[in-house]
């Protein structure tokens, strides 16, 4: 059973062309010109390919296999509970190359998906509907947005909205994406509904990268990638241009409960009721949300 939140946003959304329908840049009035951009899907997080090779991907294995023997070593600086949580992933000697492959088919699966969907019954092109974020970029300079085909507004009295959902959606669904949603980018109330129910289900249905229990979630994978290098230069007694613990930023709130978790205590929270907030937004969070922070978070035990 799916239990309620209380945490909700609702931003505005704009339609936009087709896919492929325009060129990288062009101008038509001297106001507007036309762009291809990256979009980042809000709200889910499918794993990496930037590996960009099975070799690459191998040697990742080795060095997620490294990276676990000195977390066993005590010579990592993560705490002793994510410690026991990640060392079983990390030690199997194939964590990039699952990673890889689960990058891959995710990526197959979003463009199957995209193509099948932007295709009315009769053959002709739907438009491509984006509903952006308060803050529309992020730090890479891709466009943050829920994604879906645009129906008109006759299609949108007449089909409930489960039954037209974002490709953000698609990809929990279909398993190929953990759940990622980050403050301030929170979904509606019912479109939050819709994507713990998603991905609540995928889990449980052992769906996409959740079939394996070995599966590192890709801000996981991310994290451990910073991880193993401030590691390395820690144990091969190298100067370190960052702080230790840089490798984890966010904290996690649970959505359930509006009890704030430390950015090493997010396993405490079933992934679909993860909430991450940047520290530069904590403050605010905090504030809007009526967050109460963990005991462990304020030192008592």
């Amino acid at each position: 059973m799916i239990e309620p939140v209380q945490i909700f946003w609702s931003p505005a959304g704009e339609s936009m062309p087709s896919l492929g329908s325009r060129a990288l840049v062009d101008v038509t009035d001297g106001d507007t010109p036309n762009l291809r951009m990256p979009v980042r899907m809000l709200s889910v997080d499918t794993p990496e390919v930037t590996a960009r090779s099975a070799q690459r991907a191998s040697a990742i294995d080795q060095e997620f296999a490294e990276l676990a023997e000195w977390i066993r070593q005590g010579k990592a600086p993560i705490d002793p509970a994510l410690a026991q949580f990640l060392v079983p992933k990390l030690a199997t000697g194939r964590a990039g190359s699952l990673h890889f492959t689960q990058g891959q088919a995710a990526s197959a699966f979003s463009k199957q998906n995209i193509t099948t969907r932007l295709t009315r019954p009769g053959g002709t092109p739907r438009a491509m509907f984006i509903r952006t974020a308060d803050s529309p970029f992020d730090d890479n300079h891709r466009l943050l947005a829920y994604v879906a085909p645009d129906y008109s507004e006759k299609e949108r009295r007449e089909i409930p909205k489960h039954q037209r959902p974002t490709f953000n959606l698609d990809l929990l669904a279909a398993g190929w994406a953990a759940p990622f949603v980050i403050y301030p980018s929170i979904p509606s109330a019912e479109d939050l509904t819709l994507l713990i129910k998603a991905a609540a289900d995928a889990r449980t249905n052992r769906a996409g990268i959740w079939a394996d229990p070995e599966t590192l979630l890709a801000y996981e994978y991310r994290a451990m990638e910073k991880l193993f290098q401030i590691t390395r230069k820690k144990v091969n007694n190298q100067p370190l241009t960052v702080d230790l613990r840089s490798w984890r930023e966010r904290y996690c709130a649970d959505m359930r409960t509006r009890v704030l978790h430390g950015p090493e205590d997010y396993v405490d929270i079933d992934p679909e009721y993860r909430l991450w907030i940047w520290p530069r937004d904590l403050r605010d969070a905090v504030g809007r949300l009526n967050l109460t922070p963990a005991a462990q978070l304020v030192g008592v035990d």
